[in-house]
């Protein structure tokens, strides 16, 4: 029962956003003073002619890889600890059973510690991240935006993320004028 209940909803949602866009739609096409202009970007083929991107991208890959590294050796010494630990145990007192236990405790913390200062989400690749695309994805913005004022858009999607779109027309398809505009020739 939930399950069909759920289900009627998705099917209700979706059929009332349909709804809701065919009729945007309408009152668009049949008002042309109020016309609005659209376009379309491919972010992914816009960054993939773009060099620095992918310069970028191989930087990053290459840091996580080292950084991975450091982690996979971290949790490889604590479990060859626990195998020396398990292999020994019954020569061990309390106080080395405590004390091995504690150290292999340790090293697991300091690996997780070092995999959350790498990969966590404010972590070293996070940052590094940031720094190395933030400059490309502001240009890029910056060149649709020039785009879209010149041309009079007012709403450029972008094709190749999951914004539903089912078509778009080539001919309002802005990813060559705008590698142009960021001076890159496709």
């Amino acid at each position: 029962m939930v399950m069909k209940r759920s289900k009627t909803r998705i099917t209700d949602v979706r059929w009332f956003v349909l709804t809701a866009l065919v009729t945007l739609l309408c009152s668009l096409s049949i008002s042309p003073a109020r016309a609005q202009k659209f376009a379309l970007v491919d972010m992914d083929y816009i960054l993939k002619n773009i060099p620095a991107y992918e310069r970028a991208n191989e930087q990053l890959a290459q840091v996580s890889k080292k950084w991975q590294a450091e982690v996979d050796a971290l949790t490889t010494e604590a479990q060859t600890m626990y195998k020396t630990y398990q292999n020994e145990v019954v020569f061990l007192s309390a106080e080395q059973k405590k004390a091995r236990q504690d150290a292999i405790v340790e090293k697991e913390k300091q690996a997780a510690e070092l995999k959350r200062k790498y990969f966590g989400p404010d972590g070293e690749l996070f940052k590094k991240r940031n720094a190395l695309m933030s400059p490309i994805q502001d240009e890029i913005y910056n060149a649709v935006k020039d785009l879209a004022d010149q041309h009079g858009y007012h709403l450029v999607l972008d094709r190749a993320s999951d914004a539903g779109i089912i078509f778009g027309s080539p001919k309002i398809d802005i990813s060559a004028d705008v590698l142009m505009k960021l001076g890159y020739s496709h």
